[in-house]
């Protein structure tokens, strides 16, 4: 029987449990949209909202959750995850796991901003790492050449580091890390200055274009980025989509998996000290299981970020926590459970 939850970790736990049982995805994603809303609430109006029975005004929760959320609120195990952890019992060690990493990690390596496409603004996205809990956030809008996403030119991201600055002035001890998420462009060199790359606190590199070019021309190019003393964290390496993007005419398909030999990947961030990012988005959950418990074999670091575009996006760790412990990824191989100074200590080899 588990302990006290908090009512977001106690919808989380019912969520990753019915996950597990392989229950229909909608019922899943219903409990994490509930955990959302409730971990963006504030004590005093969460205690109003339960006193008042007002929670279901709210977007995102039901009947179901809001006696969820009550009783958690009061203290209590709610009857329906103590029903689920009787029935899926042999599931409540991988939920306790899980839950355990996720209150370990202190921070995330992976979001943007409305300044590239992002949907919210840099503040916003901070104060709602604030209310989760996280002791620091990295910024890591889009590099140049991704024009699509608005990827930002060098004069515009020597402004947001200022920015940066004037926030991390007023929401101290809190901390926005500066960062990148940077292009690994087809030669394998990162889609920005070295100079600004030098500057800033966090340099995720992720492949965003050619993603069917040859094995061994991936495998190259991702070498070399891996190897670049200024490349922190390497995105979402696959770069596949397990559910499709909807496009123009109204498809949605998703998005195969680069090729390319892994291993030499993976032991090249291991010799360089690359953590490789276990992304959180439900549409990507990269990399794919065989690939992370590989990576586990190789002895690289990892850092388990939600590549959030919203703030509601800011909770969706939970997938990678979960994912992170079915493959034996050990807490202390998470880059992002170290504080800040640790951290910054690191990627500023």
């Amino acid at each position: 029987m588990s302990d006290r939850l908090s009512p977001a970790g106690a919808l989380r736990r019912i969520a990753f449990l019915l996950e597990r049982a392989r229950e229909p995805s909608y019922r899943v994603q219903a409990f994490r949209t509930a955990a959302t809303v409730v971990a963006g609430l504030d004590d005093a109006d969460l205690d109003r909202r339960v006193r008042l029975r007002t929670l279901t005004d709210l977007k995102g929760i039901g009947d179901k959750t809001a006696a969820v959320v009550t009783e958690a609120h009061r203290g209590e195990v709610p009857a329906y995850l103590a029903r689920l952890e009787e029935q899926y019992a042999e599931l409540a060690p991988l939920a306790e796991e899980a839950a355990a990493l996720r209150a370990a990690l202190r921070g995330d390596l992976h979001a943007h901003s409305d300044w590239s496409d992002g949907g919210s603004p840099i503040r916003e996205m901070a104060e709602t790492a604030i209310d989760l809990g996280h002791e620091y956030l990295a910024l890591t809008d889009h590099s140049p050449r991704l024009t699509v996403a608005n990827g930002l030119s060098p004069e515009r991201l020597e402004r947001q580091l200022d920015v940066v600055a004037a926030l991390n002035a007023e929401l101290a001890p809190f901390r926005i890390l500066t960062g990148i998420e940077v292009d690994i462009l087809v030669d394998g060199t990162l889609d920005q200055t070295d100079e600004l790359l030098g500057r800033l606190d966090v340099v995720v590199a992720s492949v965003h274009s050619d993603l069917r070019a040859p094995r061994t021309q991936m495998t190259e190019r991702m070498l070399a980025a891996v190897g670049n003393p200024h490349t922190d964290v390497l995105g979402h390496c696959t770069g596949r989509l397990v559910i499709g993007r909807r496009q123009r005419n109204g498809s949605q398909r998703p998005r195969p998996e680069s090729e390319f030999d892994a291993d030499a990947v993976f032991r090249a961030c291991a010799a360089a000290g690359t953590a490789v990012e276990i992304n959180s988005r439900p549409e990507r959950l990269d990399p794919p299981r065989r690939l992370l418990t590989r990576a586990v074999e190789l002895g690289c670091e990892f850092s388990i970020d939600t590549d959030a575009h919203a703030p509601g996006q800011l909770d969706w760790q939970d997938n990678g926590c979960t994912r992170a412990v079915e493959c034996g990824v050990p807490a202390e191989r998470v880059v992002n459970t170290r504080p800040a100074d640790e951290l910054l200590a690191r990627t500023h080899r």
